[in-house]
C-alpha cells in the first residue's frame, strides 16, 4: 500500500513552468556634456596698491562670472541625468 502512494505521488508530477520576468535594472551611461572651462576671473589681477572702488568693482564683476559659471555648471550635470 505504501509502495503504491510512493508510485502515485511521483506520477503526478509535471514539469516546471519557464516564465521570464523583466528587471530593470540602472546602468551607467556616459556623459556627453560639454566640458564648461573657467573665466578668467576678473579679481585675479588685482594688486595691493588698487584702490578701494576698483577693487569692489572687480569682486562684483566676478560675483557675476561666478554665477554665470555655476548656471554652466548646473546644466552640464543636469543634462547628464
Amino acid at each position: 500500500m505504501v509502495l503504491a502512494l510512493a508510485l502515485q505521488g511521483c506520477a503526478g508530477r509535471t514539469e516546471p513552468q519557464v516564465q521570464y520576468v523583466r528587471v530593470e535594472v540602472p546602468v551607467q551611461v556616459p556623459c556627453s556634456a560639454p566640458e564648461v572651462a573657467v573665466p578668467p576671473w576678473a579679481a585675479a589681477g588685482l594688486r595691493k596698491t588698487d584702490s578701494l572702488e576698483v577693487k569692489v568693482r572687480a569682486l562684483l564683476a566676478e560675483r557675476r562670472q561666478r554665477i554665470g559659471y555655476e548656471r554652466q555648471l548646473e546644466a552640464a550635470v543636469t543634462a547628464c541625468r
